[in-house]
C-alpha cells in the first residue's frame, strides 16, 4: 500500500523503533468483527446457535473476531438482528462509558450506528438513547440498523451537533462523540483515505472536533460523562483535542486516554478519551407533551394488539402522518428537530385497519406474540421469507404471525386461506 509521505514521516517520529512493525501491519489480513446483540439474547444462547468459528475480542466480552470468508452477513441471523458487524478496534469507545441502565445517552455522530447499537445493549432497554447523524443518507442507515437490532428506547435525529445543542442543554448523563476524522486508523479498511488524506485536512478536522465536543459539553449534565474517540493516529486530533478542551473547561477531567495500534492488536488504529463532568445533575428537563390521537385509530390499534401480541403496548404513543410510533418514557419535547425515528415505530394506519412496522416485529420477543411461525436455519422457507415470497401451511387463526428463524423474529406475515402473505420490506429482500 503506498501511504503518504507525510503521513509516513509524522508516524516514524512518534513511534520510533515500532515503525517497522508498524508499517509491516499493513501486508497482514485485517481482522474482521461482529458483536452479539444481547438484547436479543445472551452471549452464550448465541454462541449456541451461531454457525461460524469465533474469537474473543479482548476489550468486549461480547465482541468476537470472525473468519471473512464464513460472511456472517449474509445470513438469516444477520436480518434478524442477532449481532452487528463491527470493526472490532472500534468495540472500545461504547465499553468505556459504563452505561448505568437508566441513563439518559446522546450518540453523537451516531451512523452507520455500531456505536448506538453497543450502547443500547448496555442500557437494557431502559433509559433512552438519541441517536444523532446530521448526514440525511447515513442517518436513514443508522435508523435501519437501531430497527434491526430490535431497539425500543431510541430516537434517531438528523440535526448539526451545534443545532442540536440548542434543543438539549445540560440533558445527557453520558455522551460517545465518535467524532469525523482523517480516518488514518483504517487507510487498510478504506483505501480511499489514503488518497484523500492530507496535512490540511488533519488539521481541519482537528478543528470541526473541538467545535463538536464544545456542543457536546453544553447538552451534558454535571456529573457525566464524554466519550471522545477517532480512528486516526493524529495527535493534533486525538491528545491535542482532548488537552485543549479541558484547558477550556477547567470543569472537566480527564478520567482515560487508550489507542489502539494495528502491530499490537487484531485490529484498526482507534483512540479513545473520557472526559468526566464535575458536579451533580439538578438538571430539569422539558418533558414531551402528549398526543392526543383520533379515537377511531386508537381502536384499531387495540384490536391488533388484542388479537396479536400476549399484552397490550403501553407508553406514550405519537403519530408522525400515518405512522404510529412508541416513544421512550423520558423523550424531551421534539417539536422544531429532523426526527427520523422518534421511537419504536409500531406500524401504520391502512384504511378501517392497522399494519404493523417491521420494527415492531424485531422489537417482540416470541413468548410476546400469540401466533409464531418459526423455522430452523437449515429451512428453505427462511430464505423463501427474505426474498418476499408468500409461503404455505396451515394455521389455526387468520391474521398477523410473526415469522422466526430458531425462535428469533424476522418479519411479519399475515395469514388467511392457507397463505402466509410475506409483509418482509421490499428494500430489505434478497434478490438475485
Amino acid at each position: 500500500m503506498d501511504l503518504p509521505v507525510q503521513f509516513m514521516e509524522r508516524m516514524k517520529q512518534m513511534l520510533g523503533g515500532e515503525f517497522e512493525e508498524f508499517l509491516a501491519s499493513y501486508d497482514k489480513e485485517r481482522a474482521y468483527g461482529m458483536r452479539i446483540n444481547t438484547l436479543k439474547m445472551s452471549k452464550e444462547e448465541a454462541l449456541n446457535i451461531l454457525p461460524f468459528s469465533l474469537e474473543t475480542v479482548p476489550w468486549c466480552e461480547t465482541g468476537f473476531y470472525y473468519k471473512d470468508e464464513e460472511r456472517p452477513g449474509k445470513h438469516a441471523f444477520h436480518e434478524a438482528g442477532l449481532y452487528y458487524i463491527q470493526e472490532p478496534s472500534a468495540m472500545i469507545t461504547a465499553e468505556l462509558a459504563e452505561i448505568i441502565p437508566g441513563d439518559i445517552v446522546l450518540d453523537l455522530c451516531a451512523a452507520p450506528g455500531g456505536k448506538s447499537t453497543q450502547l443500547a445493549c448496555k442500557m437494557q432497554g431502559k433509559g433512552m438513547l438519541i441517536s444523532n447523524e446530521i448526514n440525511p443518507q447515513r442517518a436513514a442507515i443508522l435508523s435501519q440498523n437501531i430497527e434491526r437490532m430490535g431497539i425500543r428506547n431510541a430516537i434517531v435525529t438528523n440535526e448539526s451537533p451545534e443545532r442540536l445543542s440548542k434543543f438539549m442543554n445540560f440533558f445527557f448523563d453520558k455522551i460517545v462523540v465518535d467524532a469525523p476524522c482523517s480516518g488514518e486508523g483504517m487507510f487498510k479498511k478504506e483505501p480511499l483515505a489514503v488518497s484523500e488524506w492530507s496535512e490540511e485536512n488533519v488539521e481541519n478536522c482537528a478543528k470541526r472536533q473541538r467545535e463538536i465536543l464544545s456542543y457536546a459539553s453544553s447538552m451534558l449534565k454535571p456529573g457525566g460523562r464524554i466519550i471522545y474517540s477517532t480512528c486516526t493516529f493524529a495527535k493534533q486530533e486525538n491528545e491535542d483535542v482532548i488537552q485543549g478542551f479541558v484547558e477550556e473547561h477547567p470543569e472537566y477531567e480527564i478520567v482515560s486516554m487508550h489507542r489502539i495500534w494495528p502491530h499490537k492488536v487484531k485490529g484498526e488504529g482507534h483512540f479513545a478519551a473520557v472526559l468526566q463532568r464535575e458536579g451533580e445533575s439538578t438538571a430539569v428537563n422539558t418533558p414531551f407533551k402528549p398526543q392526543k390521537i383520533e379515537k377511531s385509530k386508537l381502536m384499531q390499534v387495540e384490536e391488533f394488539m388484542k388479537t396479536t401480541l400476549q399484552e397490550k403496548l403501553e407508553g406514550a404513543f405519537v403519530t408522525f402522518g400515518d405512522n404510529l410510533f412508541l416513544l421512550p418514557k423520558q423523550a424531551p419535547e421534539l417539536k422544531g428537530l429532523k426526527v427520523l425515528r422518534p421511537g419504536l415505530h409500531l406500524g401504520s394506519f391502512k384504511k378501517n385497519r392497522f399494519e404493523p412496522a417491521h420494527a415492531l416485529s424485531h422489537a417482540l420477543k416470541v413468548s410476546e406474540c400469540k401466533h409464531v411461525l418459526n423455522f430452523s436455519q437449515e429451512e428453505k422457507d427462511v430464505e423463501r421469507f427474505l426474498r418476499g415470497e408468500t409461503l404455505e401451511g396451515e394455521a389455526d387463526e387468520k391474521g398477523w404471525y410473526l415469522v422466526c428463524v430458531e425462535n428469533q423474529p424476522l418479519g411479519f406475515a399475515k395469514y388467511s386461506n392457507g397463505m402466509f402473505k410475506n409483509h418482509y420490506p421490499k428494500g430489505l429482500r434478497i434478490v438475485g
